[in-house]
């Protein structure tokens, strides 16, 4: 009775778990496949799934149909005919088992091999995009370095190409995972891993740090944007492009205060600055700020003036007494910058 008394306690919590995960981001699911490598995985789940759910109903049909026809009556004090023993059952119920870890082994091993395959699709040639990975406390740099940029936060990559990644970490382990598109492979201080992505259509694809990484963990999101092969390269070509730096108005002021304060020592516009921080050459095309707060003024201005307070552990600067007057002109300048037009 008490054993019963407990379990009920916990089920309102269960119930709110279950709902949590019932909530989860769009895009953020592996239920949901966009790609080669999440449709593998999902059609490999279900296959597991189907495979689990026959073995489950045909052995509580047996159990059930041995529990009707062979419960003991009152005065009956016979014993069913014994089994131990019989070859044929023995050799059954080995044989079975064997036929579906089969069934499941064929289609993991052969895609273990594709899922390897960091070698660049044979039609795509030279136009294969390359991209370095590396994660840091707590954001995502991603170097084009066949295309001599960096950007931050938020990776582009064409529709319908194998798009090959290799990672790093700058401090600690991290884990780069995009749901919608494939499976998570760790990033490791000292250690090159290799993977590949392809999205089958265009869109924005939500991304996450796997891997417990330090307090702001949580926290460590980044976008993935699918474009379609034209857009892809127009993109491209808006971030080679240096920057223009703003000679009069609010915008020039904005410039002046992200140069005196600092900023530029830590992201990059457009080939100036270095990439300690994410770069920041399009920034006004990102969605969020911090790599999770819808990206609004105030959202912007609270995380420039304490970051701490909103992703504990990161490694930013704060400005709390920046007068009102420079953080709007830092403000102007930044949602400025726009290589998309």
């Amino acid at each position: 009775m008490k054993l019963w008394k407990t379990a009920w306690r916990f089920l309102p919590l269960s119930l709110l778990l279950f709902l949590t995960g019932c909530m989860g981001e769009t895009n953020l699911t592996a239920l949901d496949p966009k790609g080669p490598q999440s449709q593998w995985l999902f059609d490999n789940m279900l296959l597991s799934l189907y495979i689990m759910a026959l073995v489950t109903i045909v052995v509580f049909a047996i159990f059930f149909i041995i529990l009707a026809k062979y419960r003991r009556t009152p005065g009956d004090d016979t014993i069913p005919k014994q089994v131990h023993g019989n070859t044929a059952l023995e050799i059954t119920w080995t044989v079975i088992p064997i036929i579906l870890l089969t069934i499941l082994a064929v289609p993991t091993i052969t895609g273990q091999f594709m899922l390897a395959d960091t070698e660049p699709d044979p039609e795509i040639g030279e136009d294969t995009v390359y991209i370095k990975v590396t994660g840091h406390q707590f954001w995502w740099q991603f170097d084009y370095e066949d295309e001599g940029f960096t950007a931050g936060q938020e990776v582009y990559i064409p529709v319908g190409e194998k798009v090959i990644f290799e990672l790093h970490a700058q401090d600690v382990q991290h884990s780069f995972w995009v749901p919608a598109l494939g499976g998570k492979l760790d990033t490791i201080p000292g250690i090159t891993n290799h993977m590949w992505l392809e999205a089958d259509e265009p869109g924005v694809f939500k991304g996450k740090c796997a891997e417990l990484c330090g307090p702001a963990h949580a926290l460590m999101d980044f976008k993935l944007v699918a474009l379609e092969r034209d857009d892809y390269d127009a993109w491209v070509a808006g971030m080679q492009e240096e920057v223009d730096v703003p000679t009069e108005g609010v915008l020039a002021e904005g410039r002046a205060v992200f140069e005196a304060n600092g900023c530029i020592g830590c992201h990059a516009i457009g080939g100036m600055g270095t990439a300690a921080g994410p770069a920041l050459s399009d920034y006004a095309n990102r969605e969020v700020v911090a790599g999770y707060l819808e990206n609004t003024d105030e959202n912007l201005e609270a995380w420039i003036r304490d970051p701490e307070s909103l992703k504990q552990g990161n490694n930013m600067p704060a400005f709390p007494d920046m007068s009102d007057a420079d953080m709007e002109a830092l403000i102007a300048y930044l949602r400025s910058l726009d290589v998309q037009n």
